[in-house]
Protein backbone atom coordinates (compact mmCIF):
# COMPACT_ATOMS: atom_id res chain seq x y z
CA UNK A 1 0.00 0.00 0.00
CA UNK A 2 1.95 2.77 -0.97
CA UNK A 3 1.54 6.38 -0.71
CA UNK A 4 -2.29 6.28 -0.76
CA UNK A 5 -3.94 10.18 -0.39
CA UNK A 6 -6.44 10.46 2.52
CA UNK A 7 -9.97 11.45 1.32
CA UNK A 8 -11.24 14.55 3.17
CA UNK A 9 -13.46 14.28 5.88
CA UNK A 10 -16.78 14.84 5.15
CA UNK A 11 -17.84 17.14 7.90
CA UNK A 12 -21.45 18.54 8.70
CA UNK A 13 -22.47 22.16 7.65
CA UNK A 14 -22.70 22.81 11.48
CA UNK A 15 -18.71 21.75 11.65
CA UNK A 16 -17.63 23.25 8.74
CA UNK A 17 -19.28 27.06 9.98
CA UNK A 18 -17.48 26.14 13.41
CA UNK A 19 -14.32 25.87 11.37
CA UNK A 20 -15.08 28.83 9.60
CA UNK A 21 -15.54 30.84 13.06
CA UNK A 22 -12.28 29.89 14.27
CA UNK A 23 -10.21 30.03 11.27
CA UNK A 24 -7.43 32.17 12.80
CA UNK A 25 -6.66 29.23 14.67
CA UNK A 26 -5.72 27.39 11.37
CA UNK A 27 -3.40 30.65 10.33
CA UNK A 28 -0.70 27.89 8.56
CA UNK A 29 -3.47 26.07 6.48
CA UNK A 30 -4.56 27.66 2.75
CA UNK A 31 -8.24 29.52 3.00
CA UNK A 32 -9.68 26.94 0.52
CA UNK A 33 -8.53 23.76 2.62
CA UNK A 34 -9.42 24.81 6.15
CA UNK A 35 -12.82 23.16 6.06
CA UNK A 36 -10.68 19.34 4.21
CA UNK A 37 -8.34 19.47 7.32
CA UNK A 38 -8.65 16.44 9.49
CA UNK A 39 -10.21 15.52 12.31
CA UNK A 40 -6.78 14.84 14.39
CA UNK A 41 -5.55 18.27 13.53
CA UNK A 42 -8.92 19.98 14.16
CA UNK A 43 -9.06 18.50 17.95
CA UNK A 44 -5.42 18.95 18.65
CA UNK A 45 -5.23 22.54 17.36
CA UNK A 46 -8.78 23.04 19.17
CA UNK A 47 -7.46 21.71 22.37
CA UNK A 48 -3.78 22.99 22.44
CA UNK A 49 -5.17 27.02 21.34
CA UNK A 50 -9.08 27.03 21.26
CA UNK A 51 -10.01 29.37 24.63
CA UNK A 52 -12.89 27.37 26.81
CA UNK A 53 -16.34 28.19 24.70
CA UNK A 54 -14.45 27.18 21.27
CA UNK A 55 -13.60 23.63 23.17
CA UNK A 56 -17.20 23.64 24.94
CA UNK A 57 -18.47 24.12 21.23
CA UNK A 58 -16.29 21.62 19.44
CA UNK A 59 -17.54 19.04 22.43
CA UNK A 60 -21.19 19.83 21.48
CA UNK A 61 -20.71 19.14 18.10
CA UNK A 62 -17.79 16.05 17.90
CA UNK A 63 -19.02 14.58 21.18
CA UNK A 64 -16.97 14.00 24.32
CA UNK A 65 -16.43 10.04 23.26
CA UNK A 66 -15.23 11.03 19.57
CA UNK A 67 -12.68 13.69 21.14
CA UNK A 68 -11.67 11.39 23.63
CA UNK A 69 -10.91 8.53 20.85
CA UNK A 70 -8.92 11.18 18.70
CA UNK A 71 -6.70 12.36 21.24
CA UNK A 72 -5.82 9.09 22.77
CA UNK A 73 -5.11 7.64 19.53
CA UNK A 74 -2.55 9.95 18.71
CA UNK A 75 0.94 8.36 19.14
CA UNK A 76 4.18 9.13 18.17
CA UNK A 77 4.89 12.87 16.83
CA UNK A 78 1.03 13.66 16.96
CA UNK A 79 1.16 12.90 20.77
CA UNK A 80 3.96 14.91 20.62
CA UNK A 81 2.60 17.87 18.99
CA UNK A 82 0.17 18.29 22.42
CA UNK A 83 1.56 20.55 24.81
CA UNK A 84 2.15 18.59 28.09
CA UNK A 85 -0.24 20.59 30.46
CA UNK A 86 -2.79 20.60 27.96
CA UNK A 87 -2.07 16.33 27.30
CA UNK A 88 -1.96 16.36 31.00
CA UNK A 89 -5.12 18.33 31.76
CA UNK A 90 -7.11 16.43 28.74
CA UNK A 91 -5.79 12.94 29.97
CA UNK A 92 -7.46 13.30 33.05
CA UNK A 93 -10.32 14.99 32.12
CA UNK A 94 -11.54 12.27 29.18
CA UNK A 95 -10.04 9.23 31.08
CA UNK A 96 -12.96 10.29 34.16
CA UNK A 97 -15.51 11.32 31.31
CA UNK A 98 -15.61 9.89 28.27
Amino acid sequence: MADQKQKPPEYSPELKEFIRRNSHLFWYTPEDKKEQISSELLVETLLNYGNLDEIKALIQLLGVREISRIFFNATGRKKLNYYPEIHNFFSLLFSRYA
